[in-house]
Order: C-alpha cells, then sequence, then structure tokens
C-alpha cells in the first residue's frame, strides 16, 4: 500500500501536455479572435467551448472504447501515441492562421484530436493505484498538470509579449512531443490483448489454444452478476457529478475570461493577465500532493468541502478590487482551494466504479466538467454582453461555487471503504 511515485510522476507527463497546452489555448485565443477578427464576447464564448463539445460528446465514449482496447502496447497507449503528435502538430498551426475559416479549421481539428486521448492518459492512474492512494497518486498527477499550467503562463506570457502568439504556441507543440517521448520510454502498459492469468504461463504457443482461452474467459465474464448499486450510491453519484458540473463552470469562466477581464478592466496587456494567473498554479502546485495526503485521513468530501468555501472566500472580494496586488494575492489563496477540490474529485468518482469500467467513469467525470466548459463560456458572454462589465466574472464565479457547495453536503459516497483490497498492479510498468 505505498504509492510508486516514480511511476505516477512518469504517467503525469500525459497530463503534464495537456495541461499546458490548454493554459496557452485559453489564454490566447479569445484574445487573438478578438483582436484580429474584432468578435463579440458571446461568438468568443461560443468558439472557446467547441473542445467542450467534443469532450462531452467523445471523451465518455472513448474512454468506454479504451476499457475495451486490446493491443501488444496496452488499452490506453495506442490513444494517446496517436493524439499526442497530431495535436502538437495542429497547436503550432492555430496562431498562423490569418484568416478565421483557417484558424476555425485549425482549432476544430486539434479539439476533436484531443477529446480522443485525455481520458486515456487520465485513466493510467487508476489503472495502476490502489483505491486508497488514489487522492495522493492524483495529487502528483494534477502537481505535473500544475506545472504545465505555471510554464504555459509564465514563460508563454513571456514568450507572448517578446515575440508575439506564434512562440508560445511553437513552445507548446515541443513540450507536448517531449512529454509523448517520455510516456513511449518510460511507461509501458501490459499486453492487454488477453488476461493477466493467461499471460503468466501459456508458452504453447499455440494460436487456437489462446483463443478458446479467451473465449472462455469472455464467458465467464459475461455469467457474473453486475455491480449492485444501492439507491443512495446512485443519489451520491448524481450529485456529485453535478457538483463537478457548478465548480467547473465557475472555474472555467474565470479560466477563459480573465485575460479579457484584466485587459479591458485593469489595463493590463495580454502577457501581464497571462503571468498573473502564474500565481494561481503555483499555488495549485504547490498544495497538489498535500491536498490528497490530508484527504486520505480526513476525507476527501469534508476537503472539498473545505476548497469550495475557500473558493467562494477568495473570489468573492475580487468583485470590488482593483489593486493588482491584491488580486494576485487573492488568485494565490485560490489556487490553495482549488487543490483541495480539483485533487480529490475523479478519485470520489472513480471509487464508485468496478475496476473494469474505470475510463467508462473517467468518461462520466469529463462528460460534466465539459458540459460545465459548454455552457459556462457562452452563459458569461451572454452576461458582459447584457451587463457591459467584465466584473461580474466573479459573481457568476461565486454564485457556481456555492451551487456545487450545496450539491457536495447531499453526498455521502466516494470515500475508500476500510476493508476494501487493493487492485491488482501490473497493467503499467515504468
Amino acid at each position: 500500500m505505498r504509492l510508486d511515485y516514480k511511476k505516477t510522476f512518469l504517467i503525469g507527463f500525459g497530463f503534464f501536455a495537456s495541461s499546458l497546452a490548454w493554459s496557452l489555448y485559453n489564454s490566447f485565443v479569445p484574445v487573438m479572435l478578438e483582436q484580429r477578427f474584432l468578435l463579440t464576447t458571446t461568438v468568443i464564448g461560443i468558439i472557446m467551448t467547441i473542445d467542450n463539445f467534443f469532450g462531452v460528446v467523445f471523451q465518455p465514449l472513448v474512454g468506454m472504447l479504451s476499457d475495451r482496447t486490446h493491443t501488444r502496447i496496452g488499452k490506453r497507449m495506442p490513444w494517446i501515441l496517436f493524439g499526442i503528435p497530431t495535436c502538437a502538430a495542429a497547436f503550432i498551426l492555430i496562431p498562423r492562421a490569418q484568416s478565421l475559416a483557417l484558424m476555425m479549421s485549425i482549432i476544430i481539428l486539434f479539439n476533436f484530436i484531443m477529446s480522443l486521448w485525455r481520458s486515456p492518459v487520465v485513466a493510467l492512474m487508476p489503472d495502476v493505484t490502489p483505491s486508497p492512494l488514489r487522492s495522493k497518486a492524483n495529487g502528483v498527477i494534477n502537481l505535473m498538470g500544475g506545472v504545465g499550467s505555471i510554464i504555459a503562463f509564465f514563460i508563454g506570457g513571456r514568450l507572448a509579449d517578446w515575440k508575439g502568439y506564434n512562440a508560445p504556441f511553437l513552445m507548446g507543440g515541443i513540450v507536448m512531443v517531449f512529454a509523448l517521448l517520455m510516456l513511449i520510454f518510460f511507461v509501458r502498459e501490459a499486453d492487454s490483448r488477453l488476461p493477466d492469468h493467461f499471460k503468466k504461463k501459456d508458452q504453447e504457443g499455440l494460436i487456437e489454444g489462446i483463443i478458446n482461452k479467451w473465449k472462455v474467459h469472455r464467458e465467464e465474464q459475461r455469467s457474473l452478476p453486475p455491480k449492485i448499486w444501492e439507491k443512495g450510491e446512485k443519489r451520491s453519484l448524481f450529485a456529485l457529478l453535478l457538483a463537478i458540473f457548478f465548480w467547473f463552470c465557475g472555474y472555467n469562466a474565470v479560466e477563459t475570461f480573465f485575460t479579457l477581464y484584466a485587459t479591458n478592466e485593469l489595463s493590463m496587456t495580454a502577457g501581464e493577465a497571462t503571468t498573473t494567473l502564474t500565481l494561481f498554479s503555483l499555488a495549485f502546485v504547490a498544495f497538489a500532493l498535500p491536498a490528497g495526503i490530508i484527504a486520505g485521513k480526513a476525507g476527501r468530501r469534508r476537503v472539498i468541502l473545505v476548497g469550495l468555501v475557500g473558493m467562494i472566500a477568495a473570489f468573492l472580494p475580487m468583485l470590488f478590487v482593483t489593486n493588482v496586488m491584491l488580486l494576485r494575492l487573492l488568485l494565490l489563496f485560490g489556487g490553495f482551494f482549488w487543490a483541495c477540490i480539483n485533487i480529490n474529485s475523479l478519485p470520489m468518482v472513480v471509487e464508485m466504479a468496478s475496476k473494469e469500467r474505470i475510463g467508462s467513469f473517467t468518461g462520466y467525470y469529463y462528460f460534466f466538467s465539459f458540459s460545465a466548459a459548454i455552457a459556462s463560456p457562452i452563459l458569461f458572454g451572454i452576461i458582459r454582453d447584457v451587463t457591459d462589465d467584465y466584473s461580474t466574472l466573479f459573481i457568476y464565479s461565486v454564485v457556481a461555487f456555492a451551487s456545487a457547495l450545496i450539491c457536495m453536503l447531499t453526498v455521502k459516497h466516494g470515500e475508500t471503504s476500510g476493508d476494501e483490497q487493493p487492485p491488482v498492479q501490473s497493467e503499467v510498468t515504468a
């Protein structure tokens, strides 16, 4: 029952690449759309939800398909090997598009391919981590994601001011390829074509014998009774997923529109606004692993509730703040509390899944989080166009986090049961 930090750290390179790409994308694409093509906030909000439409449709589907993918290199890696290099190539081309039609074509391609590998790369962690250690492991994974966001905000923001938008997107593509190489050389899934107890022995080399044993195994699996859910467990899952929807509504609105808020209300440059968000990511990274460790002792639900109260307390004063230093301090506190929420939410969802359905439940998590990312930018874009005031961003965010808090108060499942046996490891070797 000890966490393999090396293996978890190496798996985290997938989330590292994803977080870096999304941070750059969400920081600079809205500004490019406004500056180059003079689009309204509502239209920009709609464009910024394209990735989430694909996420809602394809990520749950790909999560289920990856559970059923049987190849020599495993069930998650085929999706990752195709997705990351294709995304890196499209990502580099986004700022180089000088017409709206060309930029939209590249954006659509990039977002579609991203939706094909994010669920598999996230499902690698619960595949190999015992249930009681998943919050701690998710802390390591999100630590890597936070480092990716810091690189995007701090270095990407400076590159944008220094060399223009092409430079940070080129950096993002290079880092994504580097992350892929780390996964290729140091993270190897076991052959998923046959069950573990057929892989250990059976050196006969007879293809027909292997096929017959596989058919027997499939019949055995079909004869197993389905997981029986209590009504309370179903209610907890739905309430948890609804809470995930609300807190991502609050988070995604700020992530998408903070750059425009800072440039319009506080007279920052796009690079300065992006660099300011580094403080939020720094705090998130610093508290990612502690948030998982604390949840292992105090309980995931309690830590999430503390995080939601803290996010409300951090964002509420931003309604009245015009001092940049105070704004940065509040963002710093917000990053700590966001770690409490984000680190423990996925482990709570997959806790309710059987080992064979981890990819599917990862897809459910992304269905609700990406549904929020679809609704939130459009809804806030309409609110901002009606009020002509970017500071309403924080009213909207506080209401969303308060709604999530109400939902979480009804969640009664998703903690680790004391008598649970750790799942079989060996799915991935590092």
